[in-house]
């Protein structure tokens, strides 16, 4: 690895915000939920948390091109579940959708720890994730059509919660926890490496400074011995 790759690797790693995430709700088309995760990545968020049907998460898999390497994809059974899991967290649901409490995106404080939940492309947000939901908001419209394309929201919106998060200073130090911060980094330094070791249920080797591993020949040594004890066991 280039010492460039290394750098930009970790400069990327030291602005991910872990408080800031979003949700969708069944938005199944491949290429919308692909956007939004690059909608994502640039703004630094590093989770999305999918309610998907198996059969049209598989096919999302399928057709993300990579999309998801740099934002970790967790998929829920249920929406309600996928809500509470992060309420008893401590964070707040937005949910994107215009109803009689919506507020203007941009009234909300998104430097606390926010989940901007998005809908389906015909059906928005379901009704019962609106009900489980901290607040709606909404972005204001003038034209015919009553709603932006969920990845185009989903960057709106998340420009907004850039800007507040910049203005108080949340991307100018590392937030990310040592543990995660380097499991993100081997993974995205080392993909093949990465595959490697979860195929095999092997911890991930140490790197050095610099990326790499610090002993690669004694680290594949004792892959290899710790087969054959398998193997003669």
């Amino acid at each position: 690895m280039t010492p460039e790759r290394c750098q930009r690797l970790r400069a990327v790693l030291d602005r991910r915000q872990p408080d800031l995430s979003l949700i969708t709700d069944n938005v199944h088309k491949g290429r919308n939920l692909s956007a939004v995760i690059r909608n994502a990545d640039a703004a630094g968020v590093s989770t999305l948390h999918c309610v998907l049907e198996e059969r049209e998460y598989r096919a999302f898999r399928g057709t993300a091109m990579g999309s998801q390497q740099w934002v970790e994809v967790r998929r829920h059974p249920d929406i309600s579940g996928a809500i509470a899991r992060l309420q008893a967290e401590g964070v707040q649901v937005l949910a994107a959708h215009l109803s009689e409490v919506s507020v203007d995106y941009r009234e909300v404080d998104y430097t606390r720890p926010t989940a901007i939940l998005l809908g389906a492309e015909k059906r928005g947000v379901s009704s019962e994730a609106l009900a489980l939901a901290d607040a709606h908001i909404t972005i204001p419209m003038v034209g015919m059509v009553q709603s932006y394309n969920v990845s185009v929201a989903s960057g709106i919106l998340l420009a907004e919660a850039q800007y507040q998060r910049q203005k108080a200073g949340m991307y100018d130090q590392r937030r990310l926890p040592d543990d995660v911060y380097e499991r993100l980094f081997f993974e995205w330094a080392h993909p093949e490496l990465t595959r490697f070791c979860q195929q095999r249920g092997l911890a991930y080797p140490p790197l050095g400074e610099d990326g790499e591993l610090q002993d690669p020949p004694g680290w594949y040594a004792e892959v290899r011995a710790g087969r054959a004890a398998m193997v003669a066991g």
